[in-house]
């Protein structure tokens, strides 16, 4: 049986029952929002000093700093995404105290042939030892055998420390192995949970011909490959979504308990909105929540492509967590509130 349809087997095997009956409907508890603009970013190592849009962020806090690293699009004539960086105080963060100017420098671009066509997107960032690492999408990735075929892969870079500063350098991007073949799937949206041995844990999700859904897996980052044996399927689309998929990083906040955002795509609106899910260090799902944060008003709901609140970095400080994601494909959106605050939503 080839990969592929081996996927689509497990997911008509998945026992839709073993997941707690989600509602639709959204319980915004996120009280404290803040704004990052495009304008905001001034970027020091290229020609163009303030891109377009900057969204769809990764964050780590690393020595009470956070570092921030926004998606970003100079034009929007066949744009290409770049990935860059920038760092604020977390006390600044929390406070809403964000500069004027936020000196940003671009770590990764388009320089391969599976990034041509929409760039590098949407970086989930995982620290381990002194390496960061970033899982990002390469959109569009041509196959070798045919130029027309494109999917989105998912890519994996270093970032290190170099002379004061960041620098990125890129592994490639994963495949799915079976004992004698290999599958290359659309694939986004995915995070790193914990290592385990050899290899490390993952929150997947990638197309198939059957609806978006979340998925997990073992992998191993020295070859870049994820077995199919280790994937299941975790949870699925309800009847009122068009898809669903893993928005952020995963925080620890027990023992071998991880919290991580999650986004529906409504089928009444196209809006996304989001929720929160607890698994376990191999991915297995242990609660989650209904919708818990929406586009509200102006800001968050208007832009290059409205109604969505997307990723992509999630941060635990004190008792307190901090989504930074994408409004609306245009700036970057700082939504704080207690742990315990979600964890009474949690099903």
């Amino acid at each position: 049986m080839k990969i592929k349809e081996m996927l689509e087997a497990k997911l008509r095997d998945f026992d839709k029952n073993s997941v707690p009956k989600r509602k639709n409907q959204v319980i915004n508890i996120f009280k404290k929002r803040f704004y990052i603009s495009p304008e905001q970013i001034y970027i020091k190592n290229y020609i163009r000093k303030t891109p377009i849009a900057a969204f769809n962020p990764g964050a780590i806090v690393i020595d009470k700093r956070v570092y921030i690293f926004p998606r970003m699009i100079f034009d929007y004539y066949t744009y290409n995404s770049s990935i860059g960086v920038f760092s604020i105080g977390i006390d600044e963060l929390m406070d809403g105290a964000i500069p004027e100017k936020l000196d940003t420098e671009i770590l990764l671009w388009p320089d391969k042939m599976w990034e041509f066509g929409h760039g590098v997107e949407d970086p989930r960032i995982y620290k381990q030892g002194d390496i960061i690492y970033m899982l990002y999408t390469g959109s569009k990735h041509y196959e070798r055998d045919s130029r027309l075929n494109k999917k989105s892969v998912l890519a994996l870079s270093e970032i290190r420390e170099r002379h004061k500063g960041l620098y990125a350098d890129k592994k490639g991007y994963f495949k799915i192995i079976d004992s004698d073949q290999e599958y290359v799937p659309d694939c986004k949206d995915s995070a790193f949970i914990k290592p385990y041995n050899e290899e490390i844990t993952m929150l997947l999700r990638f197309d198939t011909d059957s609806p978006t859904s979340c998925w997990r897996g073992m992998s191993n980052i020295d070859n870049l490959t994820i077995d199919v044996n280790s994937i299941e399927p975790v949870f699925v689309p309800c009847e009122w979504e068009e898809k669903v998929g893993w928005s952020t990083n995963v925080v620890k906040v027990a023992e071998d308990k991880y919290l991580v955002g999650w986004h529906g795509v409504l089928k009444e609106d196209l809006s996304y909105k989001d929720g929160f899910a607890l698994v376990d260090g191999k991915g297995k799902l242990l609660g989650i929540t209904n919708y818990l944060l929406s586009p509200e008003g102006l800001i968050e709901s208007y832009g290059d492509r409205g109604l969505v609140i997307f990723g992509d970095g999630l941060l635990r400080y004190d008792d307190y967590i901090i989504w930074i994601g994408g409004i609306s494909d245009y700036a970057i959106g700082v939504f704080i509130v207690s742990l315990s605050d979600i964890l009474d939503q949690m099903l």
